[in-house]
């Protein structure tokens, strides 16, 4: 059966020949690779199976309480709630490719909401975890003070990778103990490093970059060819040292600013503080960070406390 054959008007009963001619549509029309359209026609799949299960006859009876239904059902037999978005999106996309051919006039997909994914907490190091990346650098090559430095500097100021990248000697301040820094947008934020950041950086400035920095170079972290160190190699030495500090395999650049957000506010720093360190233009981004504070104030309470896990 042809798109042609159906024109007048699509049934369920034809559901099998209509994802055929979604597949067809998508190669032919859209010019998706084989697995893309595999993809599409496997998601859609699922939602005939609940129509002959709701016995439901005619594409015009279905509504959006029918399609709520449907993305309920889903999660009901143990979809996870991104794989019912994704069939939700397919979805859409199928009842697209039965509009242009003239097979349905009812199509009520856009006025549902696919369900909301709990919020993810970013993955963060307890502080002795950090002492262990910080430490993991030798002190007695030039490749390891550097690394230290630019540790020291990533867990004191919380930089994204790309910040680091950017950064010039002319961007730090050592006696005032801070970091001009140019975030997403290029918007410029000042933060504040430590006693130990300004040693280990310092440490870098005299005994490493002076060898191997051309005088017209300003990039403050460089290569072994004096030239600015990639982002791609900040993130390389990054998971190098949390391997031999025995962190997770996941860990990233990322988990150092995440985990110097939340040592902040486990240490009594204000929300709006750590916003203007992060550099982020909302306080509802930072908000995460109060979760993964308070979950370790619940711990620390559960496990400490005489009588928090007394009945009476």
């Amino acid at each position: 059966m042809t798109a042609v054959d159906l024109v007048a008007g699509a049934s369920v009963h034809e559901w099998e020949e209509l994802v055929d001619e979604f597949g067809d549509y998508l190669t032919y029309n859209r010019q998706f690779a084989p697995l893309t359209v595999r993809n599409y026609t496997t998601d859609v799949a699922p939602f005939g199976d609940y129509l002959e299960k709701r016995c439901i006859d005619s594409f015009e009876d279905i509504d959006r309480l029918i399609i709520r239904g449907y993305l309920a059902w889903l999660l009901e037999i143990g979809y996870v709630k991104a794989s019912v978005s994704r069939k939700l999106s397919s979805l859409r996309s199928f009842y697209a490719f039965m509009k242009e051919r003239g097979l349905v006039q009812r199509d009520e997909t856009d006025l549902v909401s696919a369900p909301k994914s709990a919020s993810k907490l970013p993955p963060i190091a307890n502080e002795g975890g950090i002492q262990a990346l910080l430490e993991a650098p030798s002190a007695t090559t030039d490749t390891g003070v550097r690394d230290r430095a630019i540790l020291e500097l990533a867990y004191a100021c919380g930089l994204r990778v790309s910040e680091i990248a950017v950064l010039d000697v002319g961007d730090t301040d050592l006696e005032q103990r801070q970091v001009r820094v140019t975030g997403k947008g290029s918007k410029d934020r000042v933060t504040v490093m430590g006693v130990p950041a300004v040693a280990a950086v310092t440490r870098y400035l005299d005994r490493v970059r002076v060898g191997i920095a051309k005088e017209s170079q300003p990039a403050m972290f460089l290569n072994r060819g004096g030239t600015r160190l990639s982002q791609r190699s900040i993130q390389k030495l990054v998971k190098k040292y949390a391997l031999i500090a025995g962190l997770d395999l996941d860990f990233s650049t990322h988990t150092i600013r995440h985990s110097f957000a939340t040592h902040l506010l486990d240490g009594g720093a204000d929300l709006r503080v750590v916003q203007e360190l992060l550099g982020h233009a909302s306080p509802q981004t930072t908000q995460i960070y109060t979760h993964i504070s308070t979950a370790s104030a619940r711990k620390a309470y559960l496990s400490a406390h005489p009588r928090a896990k007394r009945d009476g």
